[in-house]
C-alpha cells in the first residue's frame, strides 16, 4: 500500500527559533536580575566578605543577624511604618486629584484649555529641587514641618503630569452615552465621576498607584529636608544614612535594609502587574 504524501515539516525551524528566543530572553533576564540577587547575597554576608567574594552569590557564612540589626538597631521598623503611612497618603491624594483632572481634560472644553494644558506640560521640565524653598516656607507657615502630613502634601502636590495624561487618555475612550444616561437620571458631576468613570478606570488607577508608590517610596530629598530635626519621622530611603558613619560604612547592614525596602515594592507589582499593563495599553491606544 502506498503511503500518503506529506509535505515537509515546517514546525522544526519554527521550534528552533522559539528555543533560541527563549534562551536569549533567559540570558537577558539573568543579567537584569543579577544586581538584585547580588544585593540579597550581600545582605547575608559580613562587610569584609562583600569585597573579598567579588561576584560570588553564595555567602561563606550566612549572617542572618544583618536583618535583625537593620530592623531593630538601625530603627528600620519605624522607618518602614513611616514609609507606609507617607506612601499610602500620597497615592490616595495623587489618584483622586489626577483622576479628576484627567476626567475634566478628557470630557470638557473650556476657554483657555490649550493654554492650561501647555503650562501644565511645561512643569515637567521644572526639577523638584527648584521648588523646595517655596514648599518649605509654605509648610512652615501652615505648621506642617516635621509632620507626616507635611511630607505627604509635599510629595503629592506636584504636577504628576504622566498620571494626568494616563487618565485623560483612558477617559477619552469611554463612551459618552454612559455619562449622558446618568445625567438624565439626575446624577451630579461627582456622582458620575465616583460611580461610573472612576470604577471603569480601574486599570489606569492601578498603573498610577504603582508609579506613584515607586516614586514616593524611593523619594529622598523631600523626606530628608522635612525630617532634619525629627529623625523618628524618617522614611526608609532617608534611613539608609544610618549605616554610613564618619569613617566607615556598614555595607552588609545597608544591603539588608535595602532588601527589606524592596519587599513591599515587589509584592505590590506582583499583585497589580496585570492591571498595570492594561492601564498603560489602554491609555496609549487612545
Amino acid at each position: 500500500m502506498n503511503r500518503p504524501f506529506s509535505p515537509p515539516s515546517i514546525h522544526k525551524p519554527r521550534s528552533i527559533g522559539l528555543t533560541l528566543q527563549a534562551l536569549a530572553l533567559a540570558v537577558i533576564s539573568l543579567v537584569w536580575m543579577y544586581p538584585f540577587l547580588w544585593l540579597v547575597s550581600a545582605s547575608l554576608k559580613d562587610s569584609l566578605e562583600i569585597f573579598v567574594s567579588g561576584l560570588d552569590l553564595i555567602p561563606a557564612d550566612w549572617q542572618w543577624n544583618n536583618y535583625a540589626r537593620a530592623w531593630n538597631d538601625a530603627g528600620f521598623g519605624r522607618y518602614m511604618l513611616n514609609s507606609i503611612v507617607i506612601t499610602t497618603g500620597s497615592v490616595l491624594i495623587v489618584v483622586v486629584r489626577c483622576a479628576l483632572t484627567g476626567y475634566v481634560l478628557a470630557r470638557y472644553n473650556f476657554i483657555g484649555k490649550r493654554v492650561v494644558v501647555g503650562i501644565f506640560l511645561a512643569t515637567i521640565f521644572i526639577p523638584a529641587g527648584y521648588t523646595i524653598i517655596a514648599v518649605m516656607e509654605l509648610s512652615q507657615e501652615l505648621g506642617l514641618l516635621n509632620t507626616h502630613l507635611g511630607i505627604i502634601l509635599a510629595l503629592s502636590g506636584g504636577g504628576h503630569v504622566a498620571a494626568v495624561l494616563l487618565y485623560t487618555g483612558y477617559f477619552s475612550r469611554i463612551p459618552r452615552e454612559l455619562e449622558e444616561a446618568a445625567v438624565l437620571d439626575g446624577a451630579s458631576f461627582f456622582q458620575v465621576f465616583r460611580s461610573i468613570m472612576l470604577p471603569l478606570a480601574g486599570p489606569v488607577t492601578a498603573t498610577v498607584s504603582v508609579l506613584t508608590f515607586l516614586s514616593t517610596w524611593n523619594a529622598f530629598f523631600v523626606p530628608l529636608v522635612f525630617t532634619f530635626s525629627r529623625p523618628d519621622l524618617r522614611t526608609l530611603a532617608v534611613g539608609m544614612l544610618a549605616f554610613r558613619g564618619e569613617h566607615s560604612t556598614d555595607w552588609s547592614g545597608a544591603a539588608a535594609a535595602a532588601t527589606l525596602s524592596l519587599i513591599p515594592v515587589v509584592l505590590l507589582f506582583m499583585f497589580l502587574q496585570r492591571y498595570f499593563l492594561e492601564g498603560i495599553a489602554g491609555a496609549v491606544k487612545s
